[in-house]
């Protein structure tokens, strides 16, 4: 994964986007995986979500990248949409590749969280 690092930007919202594009390709990758994997993780409702889930994550990296001041509002709602997809993912039982998503969801949804706030 590369590292958005910018001088101007402070550490926490350079990790924030990291988290950002490390959820959204996480996502993308796992939606792959559930297709294949079929009945319950196929469902159109989790697919769904975890497409949602991937938008959003590069939405709010993108506001941040281009330094919009927006970024809070996306922030705020990546934070929301990143804890719901944990809990499906991580609802789906002992499934490392559910877990992992799971895990990058949290991470993300924890840092724009912090960055929804901090503005």
């Amino acid at each position: 994964m590369t590292h958005h690092t910018a001088e101007h930007r402070s550490d926490e919202m350079n990790q924030c986007i990291d988290n950002c594009s490390t959820c959204h390709a996480v996502c993308l990758e796992t939606i792959n995986y559930c297709l294949e994997k079929g009945g319950k993780h196929a469902e159109a409702e989790h697919i769904n979500l975890m497409s949602v889930c991937a938008d959003i994550c590069a939405t709010s990296a993108d506001a941040m990248l281009r330094g919009a001041s927006v970024h809070s509002a996306t922030c705020g709602a990546c934070a929301e949409v990143c804890r719901k997809c944990a809990e499906a993912c991580a609802a789906m039982g002992d499934d490392a590749d559910m877990q992992r998503c799971a895990d990058a969801c949290r991470r993300c949804a924890d840092s724009c969280g912090r960055m929804a706030k901090a503005a």
